[in-house]
């Protein structure tokens, strides 16, 4: 690949999670991925080595802490570790999907934050600077003591939609009152108007819908989450803006988690199309297809390319994002 990148001292590595993302970064960026090994040790710890000098060297180490969580955070911790210890200039840690963030705050009685935990341990082990992508809860950016810079999902997918079609005479619905915040960007992107879907939540994974606040009856409807898992909400308030007078319905999120079982679920449902970006690496059986997946790779790499050059990441999620475009 033609080097075209100016600036000899920015790297960008790969670990496991995600590793065609992390490619189409670099691709975007203009550089090489790094070389590293990443193996175990008999008993199953995790043995990093990285294979090139990167001393005093911007780095961008790109890891989503996609399942498996626990072994994608560690890979993560002991990547920042070493690049420490190898005397990098800065250690930026790109989070594609920031595992761990739906314990955001005390929900409960002696209820961990987790999402607070993993901030302070991916800091505790030497990261200078965090790119997150659409975080569960904006307060989580609160619990870095380091720069972080939260890109949002909304411009590629607005530009899916606008290229698509599916703007047009579209409602872009919220799942639950949280969302409303991700709906009304997204609604600015397609001009549109916004409804929301009234929910009881009786425990985890499971949704019951109750009414719908906003017009449907005759529109194209859009769902937008930052996530889906199991599918269960998506799925229950697709059907409800169906019986509501929906002509047609749309899901959007930019992290397709897909735990069981939201594959079934979502095959068995009404929802027409399902667009996510390509946060979280699929396996073969859970691309579908009603599934699309829009790639988060220029987005991601006109990031670092911007933020390696001190110049402001928020032209990209104040406008449109086209991947073609001079970033």
């Amino acid at each position: 690949m033609e080097q075209q990148y100016f600036d000899p001292k920015l790297k960008i590595f790969a670990l496991n999670s995600n590793r065609p993302l992390a490619q189409k970064i670099a691709d975007t960026v203009g550089v090489e991925l790094g070389k590293l090994s990443v193996d175990r040790f008999s008993d199953g710890e995790i043995r990093i080595n990285i294979e090139e000098s990167i001393r005093g060297d911007n780095v961008y180490v790109i890891q989503s802490t996609s399942a498996p969580v626990n072994d994608n955070l560690m890979e993560l911790l002991i990547m920042i570790d070493a690049l420490r210890r190898a005397s990098a200039n800065t250690i930026n840690v790109v989070i594609p999907y920031y595992g761990y963030a739906r314990q955001d705050r005390k929900a409960r009685s002696r209820e961990p934050i987790t999402a607070k935990l993993v901030a302070n341990m991916l800091e505790k082990a030497g990261a200078s600077r965090i790119v997150a992508l659409d975080l569960h809860a904006a307060q989580i950016q609160g619990f870095f003591d380091i720069p972080l810079d939260h890109l949002m999902g909304a411009p590629l997918l607005a530009d899916y939609f606008i290229n698509h079609g599916i703007s047009e005479n579209a409602v872009v619905v919220s799942p639950d009152h949280g969302g409303v915040t991700r709906a009304r960007a997204l609604a600015e992107f397609l001009k549109a108007p916004i409804a929301i879907i009234d929910k009881r939540r009786p425990k985890a994974n499971v949704a019951e819908v109750m009414n719908i606040i906003g017009n449907v009856a005759g529109k194209r409807c859009i769902l937008i989450d930052d996530m889906i898992d199991t599918a269960g909400t998506i799925t229950l308030g697709s059907q409800a803006l169906i019986d509501a007078g929906a002509t047609e319905v749309y899901a959007s999120c930019t992290h397709p988690v897909l735990s069981d079982p939201a594959i079934e679920r979502l095959e068995k449902s009404p929802i027409k199309q399902i667009i996510v970006t390509d946060s979280i690496n699929l396996p073969a059986e859970k691309r579908i297809d009603k599934l699309v997946q829009v790639s988060v790779g220029p987005l991601m790499g006109a990031a670092i390319k911007r933020i390696n050059e001190n110049r402001p990441v928020s032209p990209l999620f104040k406008n449109r994002f086209r991947a073609d475009d001079k970033w």
